[in-house]
């Protein structure tokens, strides 16, 4: 070995930063609050890279998205057809400092690396990259038997409650039901031929409120978490 490979092999490595956009439903702002973190630490000097963003159409967040480094995704077929999951290998060989992870719930394609997205991020956080990464209350594995029943909906994806414990920070990405249905209403979260169906479903007032009250309460421990 090298004395450089020895030096790195008995330095100690730094812990890395695990942070936490955490939401309690589609639209309230958290990929976008994301990438605006992403772009700050960017203008600080920081190497920073988007591991996986789901832009849902959406154009503010699209927007935001191209102002940073993107990495490849990689191509899996499945059952005749081709999906696209976040590249781990690519992100590790690129060695940024902070890499912007979407969706930390999100169940990877057969064939993946890992089998869930949380274990792609704690990869990372292994090997020395800080992760901001976002999520949904309901996917918090202890809370998925209260979302169904206040909502009547089952949530399939979920992350253990150790995994969202393991955050540094948690920031609640919050916005009122009455402006998030607003912000429905116009298209802003999804096309306007899906709004309805959504306002009249998951959207519905008694739902948000019950969601955005869990997130409040119970969604993450109070030491931890900022309001945005």
């Amino acid at each position: 070995k090298t004395p450089e490979q020895w030096l790195e092999e008995v330095t100690p490595r730094r812990q890395a930063i695990f942070k936490l956009f955490l939401g309690y439903a589609p639209g309230v702002g958290k990929t976008y609050q994301m990438l605006s973190e992403g772009i700050r630490r960017k203008s600080r000097g920081e190497d920073v890279i988007i591991g996986v963003v789901e832009t849902h159409g959406r154009k503010a967040t699209a927007e935001l998205a191209s102002l940073l480094e993107t990495t490849p995704r990689t191509k899996l077929e499945y059952k005749g057809t081709v999906f696209e999951e976040m590249d781990v290998d690519a992100i590790l060989e690129r060695k940024p400092q902070v890499a912007l992870v979407d969706e930390l719930a999100h169940t990877n394609i057969e064939g993946s690396k890992h089998r869930k997205r949380y274990e792609d991020v704690f990869q990372l956080l292994d090997a020395g990259i800080d992760v901001v990464s976002t999520m949904n209350v309901q996917h918090v594995e202890s809370l998925a038997p209260t979302v169904r029943q206040l909502t009547g909906v089952q949530v399939r994806e979920t992350v253990p409650d150790w995994v969202v414990q393991r955050a540094g920070e948690i920031v609640m990405a919050d916005l009122t039901p009455q402006a998030l249905q607003t912000r429905m209403k116009r298209g802003d979260i999804y096309p306007l031929e899906r709004a309805e169906r959504a306002l009249n479903n998951f959207f519905r007032t008694p739902n948000l409120i019950a969601l955005r009250e869990l997130a409040l309460r119970d969604g993450c421990s109070p030491d931890r978490t900022s309001m945005s």
